[in-house]
């Protein structure tokens, strides 16, 4: 199972297809000079459902679940959003806080004893971004603003986690999970999150 290779693993790509009744996010194997290589997983995203779920699967036939991620109560802005492995185990858990991130997002992460806390990299960019949503026009243009997430433990303030958008013409993310810390079907799982669930 191809899904199982996210475990241990220290740099992946995420790439988010558009279709037009789910949001699909190919979670994809890195080569040293980021060359994009094998698809280690593929999550869909239903839209407008009762509670927020994304599911992952082992390839692009979407037979085989591998884990996911699901919010324990109705889709709300402190939502706690449980991940899950094939069997229904819980793996790691994350939210928005909501309070810190009404000026620079800020998402809490746990997981096989690591607790983390993630920020947008730019406090500047932050406030930037936030400006350019509030333009009536900004609907039918891209955003012009690049961001990235750092994830850092909260007891040693090491950096178990980092997220960083690539300029293309559709959402990519290049993941670095330094040393394998952190359980990479999390990472995964909030990698997607920082994209599907940014808005809210």
């Amino acid at each position: 199972m191809r899904a199982q290779t996210l475990i241990g693993i220290d740099r992946f790509a995420v790439e988010q297809k558009i279709t037009m009744m789910v949001n699909r996010y190919e979670i994809r194997a890195l080569g040293p000079d980021d060359e994009v290589g094998e698809v280690l997983a593929v999550a869909q995203q239903k839209r407008l459902a009762f509670k927020e779920q994304v599911t992952f699967y082992a390839d692009e036939d979407r037979r085989t679940p591998v884990f996911s991620f699901r919010a324990r109560q109705r889709i709300d802005l402190g939502a706690t959003y449980d991940v899950t492995d094939a069997d229904g185990t819980v793996i790691g858990e994350f939210g928005k806080d909501f309070g810190r991130s009404l000026l620079r997002s800020t998402w809490n992460l746990a997981s096989a004893g690591i607790t983390a806390v993630g920020r947008e990299r730019s406090a500047k960019v932050a406030v930037a971004r936030r400006a350019w949503e509030m333009l009536p026009v900004v609907d039918s243009l891209p955003s012009p603003f690049v961001f990235h997430f750092d994830f850092t433990d909260t007891t040693t303030g090491a950096v178990v986690m980092s997220s960083q958008r690539r300029r293309s013409l559709r959402d990519r993310y290049v993941v670095t999970v330094p040393g394998a810390s952190l359980d990479g079907r999390v990472a995964a799982a909030m990698a997607v999150a920082l994209d599907a669930l940014q808005s809210r």
